[in-house]
C-alpha cells in the first residue's frame, strides 16, 4: 500500500510553494503519496497519514503554543514528523544557539534578555551597532537594528512586544559579502546559497528584496556549518545551516530544523534526496 504523506502547509499559504513542487513529483517517485494540508485545519485526520513533512508552516512563530501542542497531538497519535519533534520542539527557540555555543560551536556573539532586562542588557553594549530579534520568530519578524544607546534606537526598543530576545552585535559581512545557506539532507551536504540584502536593508529574506545566488562554501565554510549541525546531537532528514563568515570564520546565525527554504529550483536532485529520506523514516 502507497504511504501518505501529509505536507504541512499554513492557512494563509495553504498550497505548496511552487519551490516545493519538485520535492512533490520527487516523493511520488519514491512511492509516496504526498497531500498538502494545513496544520491548523481542525478537520484533518493527521492519524489517516504515515507521515507529516513540515513545509510551509510559515505562522507557526505567530501561533507557538498551539503549534507544540499540534507536536504533542502528532505524538500522541503516533505519526511520525519530518523533522522529528524533538528536534523541531528544540530549534523552535532560538536560545539553542547558547546551548551549541557550550558545545564548541562559534556563533555570532549573543545574550539573551526579556523584558527590563533587554534595556540592561542593550545598554551594556553602549555605542554598539546591535541586532534584537524575538528568540521565537522567522521572517525578521520584530527585528530591529541600531546603535545602542542612541535615542532613535531607544524609542524602536519602546516599540517592541513583550519577548524574549536574541541580542548581537550587528555583523557588517551581512551587507558586505551576504549570509551564507548550506543545505544538508541526511546529514549530507548536498548545495549552498549566498543570500543578500537589498540595497539600504540588512534583512536578506526575499520579502524584503532579497536575492538568492548559488555557489560553493569552502571548506572552512562547510567544516564550520557541519560543526553546527552535529552539534544538534541527532541527525535530521533535512537541515539548512545559515551563518556569516567573519575574518575567515563561519560563525552560526541560525540552524534551521523546521520550515526553511531548501532552494530546490537552485539543485533540483536535493528534492529526491530528502524524497529518499523521508522514505526511509516513514
Amino acid at each position: 500500500m502507497t504511504k501518505r504523506i501529509a505536507l504541512a502547509t499554513s492557512a494563509e499559504h495553504a498550497e505548496l510553494h511552487p519551490n516545493d513542487l519538485p520535492l512533490v513529483e520527487a516523493l511520488r517517485i519514491a512511492g509516496l503519496d504526498p497531500v498538502a494540508e494545513v496544520w491548523t485545519d481542525p478537520s484533518v485526520d493527521w492519524s489517516a497519514y504515515d507521515g507529516v513533512l513540515l513545509r510551509s508552516v510559515w505562522d507557526y512563530h505567530l501561533r507557538y503554543d498551539e503549534f507544540t501542542e499540534w507536536l504533542a497531538l502528532l505524538d500522541k497519535a503516533g505519526v511520525p514528523l519530518l523533522n522529528d519533534s524533538g528536534l523541531v520542539r528544540w530549534n523552535g527557540d532560538k536560545r539553542y544557539l547558547l546551548e551549541l555555543r557550550e558545545r564548541g560551536v562559534a556563533i555570532v556573539p549573543s545574550q539573551i534578555a526579556a523584558g527590563a532586562c533587554l534595556r540592561e542588557v542593550v545598554s551594556g553594549l553602549d555605542g554598539q551597532e546591535i541586532v534584537v530579534k524575538p528568540t521565537v520568530g522567522a521572517t525578521a519578524l520584530h527585528t530591529v537594528r541600531g546603535v545602542a544607546g542612541s535615542a532613535e534606537f531607544d524609542q524602536v526598543l519602546t516599540e517592541l512586544p513583550e519577548l524574549v530576545y536574541l541580542v548581537q552585535p550587528f555583523q557588517p559581512e551581512i551587507v558586505a559579502d551576504g549570509e551564507w545557506s548550506l543545505i544538508f539532507i541526511d546529514g549530507e551536504f548536498t548545495h549552498a546559497v549566498i543570500k543578500r540584502a537589498a540595497a539600504g536593508d540588512f534583512r536578506v529574506q526575499d520579502d524584503f528584496g532579497g536575492t538568492v545566488t548559488p555557489t560553493e562554501p569552502t571548506p572552512a565554510v562547510l567544516d564550520g556549518a557541519l560543526a553546527a549541525l552535529q552539534a544538534a546531537g541527532r541527525t535530521p532528514a533535512y537541515a539548512r545551516v545559515d551563518g556569516v563568515v567573519v575574518n575567515g570564520r563561519f560563525l552560526l546565525m541560525e540552524l534551521e530544523l523546521i520550515e526553511p527554504e531548501l532552494f530546490f529550483p537552485q539543485h533540483p536532485d536535493t528534492a529526491h534526496k530528502l524524497a529518499a529520506a523521508v522514505a526511509a523514516r516513514v
